[in-house]
């Protein structure tokens, strides 16, 4: 049996794996090497991973595993808890190349609370545009939707109905708004938080043109600087991507690009190419 986690800050979903697919799945609190030390890690998993402990591999994909160092906390923390032959530690990003290119050649997105992309040769990350975050970058992201939104909010650039109703459905000020962006942990987290508010004003066309905007961005800023761009998939996971396909779509035909797969979430994905390379 074999064992894939796909990590984030929040949460981690864990899935066990027979050659004929899912055997049973677990929802830990999220792990983060950047946050959290190896025994923080194992001590959550001793707490919440209520299941066998026994795997011939196990396969972590997470934020903040981008280095030798971040990874190696990871997995002293899973030898402390699971008993298993072997242990692979990856990126968040390379679970989303995987996931959604399988073993082909093609161009993986994450459009969540956050924003990444990298060229997959059908086995390996070879070239990645640095993101820099959602205050130099993450075009596309929550994160950004958000920033934009509430810039334009507290601008007066919305209509007035607009306005009137963001701040009747949050109750909240400008003051608290520029509490949490400027002076509260996890700026990006908040912000994105807001990206419900567009999806469900989408239908206004000055929403939507702040969402395509951004679309614009991320393609001009990350997608077009990949050699080749326009002779192979761009596949995309995340919510923001999921919640946003047609303002997406759009701006992918606009750029004669070839779009390819659209996922809420990588796991699926994960198992369907660790089912066909791991048995």
């Amino acid at each position: 049996m074999v064992l894939i986690a796909d990590s984030g800050t929040t949460k981690t979903e864990w899935c066990m794996i027979t050659e004929s697919g899912i055997s049973e799945t677990v929802i830990t609190s999220g792990i983060n090497p950047f946050y959290q030390e190896a025994e923080n890690i194992s001590g959550i998993l001793q707490k919440e991973f209520f299941a066998t402990k026994k795997f011939s591999a196990v396969h972590f994909y997470g934020a903040g595993c981008i280095n030798e160092e971040k990874q190696n906390i990871v997995k002293k923390a899973i030898l402390q808890v699971f008993d298993t032959e072997s242990i692979y530690i990856g990126s968040d990003l390379l679970a989303a190349a995987r996931s959604l290119c399988q073993d082909q050649p093609g161009v993986a997105c994450i459009l969540g609370t956050g924003s990444n992309s990298c060229y997959y040769n059908g086995n390996e990350i070879v070239s990645n545009v640095s993101p820099l975050g959602f205050i130099l970058g993450d075009e596309g992201s929550g994160a950004v939707l958000g920033k934009k939104l509430v810039g334009d909010i507290l601008k007066k650039q919305l209509s007035e109905f607009l306005i009137n109703d963001f701040f009747d459905t949050y109750k909240t000020t400008a003051i608290e708004i520029l509490e949490n962006v400027y002076k509260k942990p996890f700026p990006s987290r908040y912000l994105a938080g807001y990206a419900k508010f567009l999806s469900k004003n989408i239908k206004y066309s000055e929403i939507e043109q702040l969402v395509i905007s951004s679309f614009r961005e991320y393609v001009t800023r990350n997608l077009l600087k990949y050699p080749d761009i326009n002779t192979i998939p761009i596949h995309f996971t995340g919510s923001i991507a999921f919640h946003f396909e047609a303002q997406l779509r759009k701006v992918i035909q606009e750029q004669n690009l070839i779009l390819g797969n659209i996922e809420q979430a990588p796991m699926n994905g994960l198992i369907k190419y660790h089912i066909s390379n791991a048995f």
